[in-house]
Formats: C-alpha cells, structure tokens, sequence
C-alpha cells in the first residue's frame, strides 16, 4: 500500500524533493512519526520547520514547548455559577375528571378603547397636478397608505386619478392640517363646494346644476343628507303622481323633488 505526506497529503513517490541551491542537499527528508505512524514529507518540513518536531494530529512536540503535551482532548467546559437562585419548579395541575363550569370557560374581555373622533383632525384637500401628482408621490409627501388614499376618495384603479381636480388626505395619517398643494383662485372652500356638487350629480344621476345647489344649500353642502333628501323627493313623487297640465307632455326624471322648493309638496 502506498503512504502519502499526512499533512499535504501527496503520494510520497510522487514528491519531488526541495534541494539546497549551494549545497545540492535536500533541505529536509521525510519524518515518520514515533507516535502514531504517520509520515510527514520533507517539503512539508522545509515549508514549516515545526513539523520537524511536533506532530500535528497527536499534538505531540518532541523539544520542550509551552504548551501540555496531548492537547488531543479538549478541557471539559464549566459553566460560571450565577448568583441568581432559579426559579422554582411549577408543577402543572392536578387531573380531575370533572368537567369545568361554562363561565370559567367565558371569560368576560373588555372591548378596545375607542378613538377619540375629537382628537382626529380633518381631511385635507389637494389640488391635483396631473404631471407630477400620482398616488404614489402623495403618499410619500403626506406619509399616508396609498390603500387608504383609495379607500377615503373610493379610487379603485391608479389611472381614474387623471379625471379628478382633486383629492381627500385623510385626517387619520395626516395630522399637519394643511394642504401641500397650490392654492387655486376660486379658493379652497369654493373648490370643495364644486366637488361636492359634482359628487352629488353622480350620484343622482342629475345633470341640471341649480338642482344640485338648491339640495345642497339646504343642508350646508352636507353629501349624504342631500342624496338622502333626493331620494325622498323622488319616493314621494312616485307615490302621487301628477298629470301635465298640457297633454302628451310627460314629467321627466329631473323634475323629481322640485315641488320641495316650489311648495307644490310640503317639506
């Protein structure tokens, strides 16, 4: 069988040994080992002259070194005694056949605390500038979700954003109060008034604007109030009727909830 160097593991017939340029001898030969057999090659030893003395698997030096010899088996380790006492053992709780009462089982838990709606400030309006504005842009500068931009101005898709003038920052991320936006020339109040007179006719499926304004001034520019006040008008007028007074002309849709305001029906 034949034996390789136990270092570079290097069949030994095929090591070339290193020689000495002045004197032609080689600088060191193969070692074999006293202690468990092995053979360490002369190039080895000429590389790292510890290997002359000193073997690296038995951790065995032949000269007198600093460290124990047979340093083969590390030292057991032992933990540093902590002061601290442990904490004594629970033991778990006794087996009962018996099964437990259904209001140990109930637990009464106390709901969450509500928000405070006072403390909430209030929405703010921006103006839209459709070159650098997106959803994306204004969630940074107002440090708002881009879900709840959405979900305050009911954006289902990113691109519906171009048909807006504006658009809501919630007052639950955003507590500043103030609008980062340029303000327009009608004002800020003016443009929330139109936005809430388009969202109205949406709604209602209205297009004549004096109608918008006549439900809307009535309750203080309050959305749902007046869609609610439409729908009213509208139930009302299906329930009575009334016939043209000239013949073959019938009342059109946007006639419903005008006899609020013209006294034809009792508000």
């Amino acid at each position: 069988m034949e034996e390789s160097c136990c270092t570079c593991a290097t069949l030994l017939k095929n090591i070339l040994l290193q020689y000495d340029e002045k004197s032609e001898k080689p600088k060191a030969l193969d070692r074999r080992l006293d202690c468990c057999g092995r053979v360490i090659c002369g190039n080895c030893i000429a590389n790292n002259r510890r290997f002359a003395t000193y073997c690296p698997f038995c951790q065995v030096s032949t000269t007198p070194a600093p460290l124990p010899q047979g340093l083969r088996d590390l030292p057991s380790y032992t933990p540093p005694s902590s002061s601290k006492p442990s904490p004594p053992s629970q033991d778990p709780p006794a087996y009962s056949d018996e099964l437990p009462l259904y209001s140990s089982l109930t637990s009464t838990q106390t709901p969450p605390p509500e928000k405070d709606s006072s403390s909430q400030s209030e929405d703010v309006l921006h103006f839209l500038d459709h070159e650098h504005d997106n959803l994306n842009s204004l969630s940074l500068r107002y440090g708002v979700p881009i879900a709840a931009l959405r979900r305050a101005n009911n954006i289902t898709s990113d691109h519906l954003l171009l048909a807006r003038r504006t658009i809501l920052i919630p007052g639950e991320f955003y507590k500043a109060g103030v609008s980062l936006s340029p303000r327009p020339i009608e004002g800020e109040e003016e443009e929330r008034r139109k936005s809430t007179v388009r969202r109205w006719m949406v709604a209602c499926k209205v297009s004549e604007y004096d109608v918008a304004l006549l439900y809307l001034k009535e309750v203080d520019y309050d959305l749902e109030a007046a869609i609610e006040a439409y729908k009213d008008d509208e139930r009302w007028e299906k329930e009575h009727p009334i016939e043209a007074n000239v013949k073959g002309k019938a009342k059109t849709r946007n006639d419903a909830g005008r006899r609020r305001f013209t006294g034809q029906r009792p508000c």
